[in-house]
């Protein structure tokens, strides 16, 4: 572009970017006006709704407390109005009690020989509903009838009597209830009466609905929502009990408002966010045909759960507002452009002659046309500006003379040997890896030769390096005598007296034979000073892919070919094998010790004792494989189970373990009135033949006498990843025989609820790693309640291992987990230490 034009574009160029600037600066300036008119909103709004809704809820706690005790009221004129036994009683007699005593309904409960249910009740769907799986609501009835004050830490607890927690009603989940339980001992029922709905009318009458209906009204506000963060984003938590499905309401994602405009991960993760960072959140996108922003508020409360406020906000507005001013700006803009484009453009006209004439001969001087003269007749700065143009051209003459040919001696010096002329280990490099590529797509293979020469150190010592180098001048030659001078051939010196020969496309025959030739040449004499001198060469061979795909470890088997060569007097071609890798001895030793001591059954178990803490009995013990060689002595598991498993041994390490296990727990149950179960540990390899693996636990457990009922295995959760169809059904096959199965370590794989919860598993282990994590005050704890209540959701077994503190035992029983195993009852004992302590 000629300078005619680029004058005017210059300017225009430059006042169209202050006036961008200034546009920009005008449209960030209305951008964040807007924005903290907007936060201004929000705060308004937030403020409002989080007060009625911790409002709301102490109300509702408080309203909650009144009715439990009023409850106890009713409960009391009930008894009095009833016989002591439920026989005598009829579904209508309760109608008419409920009316005259203001309760909504009354349900008498009764125990049967493994249950809790209704007997008689004013509501028909509550008559012969079962308990038995309502989790602590049933440890509150059981409390109640053993006369036992009710200790499960909800509801309200009076002396005979206990209020549970409002709930979604589980025979009929389209009801929220209050109920109350009363028994003192003197009925063969549980007095049962509840109001229904009465919290949930005063929440729509007094709660937060009307403000939130209020404020959606406003212009510019879409939507509010409030949100419960424990719950939120996460797949729900639905109840099944009694032919009915609900979500309990403590569980409801969503306390109030509305959730129209969903995007749920990206809005689950920002509400997750604002509660760990105490701030607010928010982001902008288009739904519902609507270009919006939304807003997550966290609210703290001293005394109650946090929740976040979520606020949607018609963004748009903010746009359209911004778009006007910005087409007032633009406007105005255009009309400044086209005055500055026309004075530019006469302006340029004056200096545009002149420069076009320097910028032809610059032309040619960038085309290498240099020496040229220009000649200009001015006086002012484009006079100055053409005789520096006459200067640089006879300048860049001699600079790209000299250029040329400094760039021919660093291009020789940086891929060549200075003593002897050839490749050098850079150039090598490089073009390895280019012949590797290259191979790779060919199927060619790629030959290095690496030589070393043999007692030249002693060349060096005896006559000088200079000798020394001359000596190498000469063998550099002999190699290339020795072969081809084409492009399948690369012949480097790495340094010292090393050389590096890469050969394209040649076999392994043709590469030995090459290698061969050489040492043959350089085993000649060489003449130093009047005197012959006798050297002799080691070649090192590896090939590839014959060897290895990966260039640098081709290059170490090449050297350790060479240093083999050199350990066996040298003067000779190696060619690399497996055997000169193998370096360590120990790996191999122990793997002969370990094989004959599971031979010799040398191989002991240790057994670490399994507690239920809420009998305060030993139910089980798990068995744990221990190895203590005569020359290594102790061995960690995690040392020999791995050779195990590498060399096949892992199979009859397990027979082995299985044996003595089962033999030795039998013999402690014949002398026990409490049977004992033991744990072993299955492996991988024991699945890969899960027929094989069957029949061979049947052999044992009839050779041992032990009840299938008595053993246990644990696998991983990386089993189960295949869930394959065999080790289903072998899982199936060992449960029906009586044997439990247990996930060991669970947590820290990947299990699938999708699977889990149809897999013929009868306990949850749960790792050691999130026990440990737990301190005094109980943090970092989230995790193992999580398989604790996924246990429970599964109606599966759940045992800690691990355990170590009291604080961490005190937690698990707080959780309802009490079977528990660790170094805070006992650490692996041997059978002897077993039998004392506990037999």
């Amino acid at each position: 572009m000629s300078i005619k034009k680029k004058i005017p574009l210059i300017f225009s160029l430059l006042v169209f970017l202050i006036l961008l600037t200034n546009n920009a600066f005008h449209y960030i300036r209305s951008k964040n006006q807007l924005l903290e008119y907007n936060e201004v909103v929000i705060k308004m709004i937030v403020k409002e709704v989080s007060f009625q809704v911790k409002n709301t809820k102490s109300s509702s706690l408080y309203v909650e407390d009144i009715l439990g005790r009023d409850l106890r009221t009713a409960s009391l004129a009930i008894k009095d109005a009833l016989p002591a036994s439920y026989q005598d009683i009829t579904n209508e007699q309760l109608v008419a009690l409920a009316k005259e005593t203001g309760v909504s309904h009354i349900t008498l409960l009764a125990k049967t020989n493994d249950d809790i249910v209704g007997v008689r009740s004013s509501d028909p769907q509550e008559i012969g509903m079962s308990t038995k799986g309502w989790g602590y609501w049933y440890d509150a009835y059981q409390q109640l009838f053993s006369l036992k004050p009710v200790s499960v830490g909800k509801g309200i607890t009076l002396p005979h009597y206990w209020s549970g927690p409002i709930e979604v009603a589980s025979s009929n989940p389209k009801h929220i209830d209050k109920w109350g339980y009363y028994y003192d001992g003197s009925t063969n029922y549980m007095i049962n009466p509840y109001f229904r709905d009465k919290i949930t009318d005063y929440e729509k009458r007094f709660g937060p609905w009307k403000v939130i209906q209020d404020f959606t009204k406003v212009d510019g506000i879409l939507e509010l929502t409030v949100f419960n963060p424990k719950n939120f984003g996460k797949k729900e938590e639905v109840v099944h009990l009694n032919g009915n499905k609900y979500i309990r309401i403590s569980a409801q994602p969503i306390w109030y408002g509305k959730y129209n405009y969903q995007n749920y991960t990206t809005d689950a993760n920002l509400v997750k966010k604002a509660i760990t960072t105490k701030k607010n959140q928010s982001y902008k996108d288009t739904m519902n045909g609507k270009m919006i922003m939304k807003t997550f508020v966290p609210i703290f409360s001293k005394n109650d759960q946090p929740f976040v406020i979520g606020l949607v906000y018609n963004y748009g507005l903010i746009q359209a507002e911004l778009v006007h001013e910005l087409k007032v700006h633009i406007l105005l803009s255009i009309a400044i452009m086209l005055i500055v484009l026309i004075v530019s453009f006469l302006f340029s006209r004056s200096i545009t002659q002149p420069i076009g004439y320097i910028v032809e001969h610059v032309n040619e001087i960038a085309q290498g046309n240099f020496g040229k003269k220009l000649k200009l007749k001015r006086k002012d700065e484009l006079g100055l500006l053409t005789e520096n143009v006459n200067a640089m051209s006879n300048h860049l003459r001699s600079y790209v003379e000299d250029l040329n040919q400094s760039k021919e001696l660093i291009e020789y010096q940086a891929y060549h040997d200075p003593l002897t002329g050839l490749l050098n280990r850079r150039y090598f490099q490089e073009k390895l890896r280019q012949i590797i590529d290259r191979a790779n797509k060919t199927g060619e293979t790629v030959s290095v030769i690496f030589i070393d020469l043999d007692r030249f150190k002693q060349v060096n010592d005896s006559f000088g390096h200079n000798k020394g180098d001359e000596i190498l001048k000469i063998v550099s030659g002999r190699i290339k005598d020795c072969l081809p001078a084409d492009d399948n051939t690369i012949i480097t010196r790495q340094g010292g007296d090393e050389f590096i020969i890469l050969l394209k496309n040649y076999n392994l025959d043709k590469t030995k034979a090459a290698a061969e030739t050489i040492v043959n040449h350089l085993k000649k004499p060489y003449s130093l000073n009047g005197k012959e001198i006798y050297l002799s060469a080691s070649c090192g061979i590896s090939i590839y892919p014959d060897h290895t795909k990966n260039m640098d470890t081709l290059i170490i088997y090449s050297d350790l070919a060479m240093y083999a060569a050199k350990k066996t007097g040298g003067n000779k071609v190696t060619i690399y094998s497996e055997k000169l890798s193998q370096s360590s001895i120990e790996r191999p030793r122990l793997e002969a010790h370990l094989r004959k001591a599971i031979e010799n059954e040398k191989i002991e178990v240790f057994y670490q004792p399994k507690i239920n803490l809420k009998s305060g009995t030993i139910f089980g013990a798990e068995a744990l494989v221990r190895w203590t060689d005569a020359e290594f002595g102790f061995v960690p598991p995690d040392v020999f189970i791995p050779i195990a498993e590498d060399t096949g041994l892992i199979q009859p390490l397990w027979e082995l373990v299985m044996k003595l296990a089962c033999s030795q727990v039998s013999k402690w149950n014949a002398a026990r009135p409490q049977p004992l179960s033991i744990s072993v540990n299955f492996s991988a390899r024991q699945f890969q033949e899960p027929v094989l693996m069957l029949q061979k636990v049947k052999e044992i457990l009839a050779e041992s006498q032990l009840l299938p009922k008595n053993l246990e295995i644990e696998i991983t959760e990386s089993i189960l990843l295949s869930n394959s169809s065999e080790i289903v059904q072998a899982l199936e096959s060992l449960k029906d025989i009586g044997i439990a199965v247990s996930i060991d370590d669970f947590g820290t794989g990947y299990s699938s609820l999708s699977y889990l919860k149809d897999l013929p598993i009868n306990t949850l282990k749960i790792d050691k790693s999130f026990i440990q994590n737990i301190n005094e005050n109980h943090e970092n704890a989230e995790i193992p309640e999580a398989i604790i209540n996924l246990a429970r959701s599964l109606h599966l077994d759940v045992i800690a291992e691990g355990v170590e503190e009291e604080y961490q035992k005190d937690f698990l029983l707080s959780k309802n987990c009490v079977q528990m195993q660790g170094y805070l009852f006992s650490k692996p004992l041997s059978k002897e230490e077993f039998e004392k302590l506990f037999i």
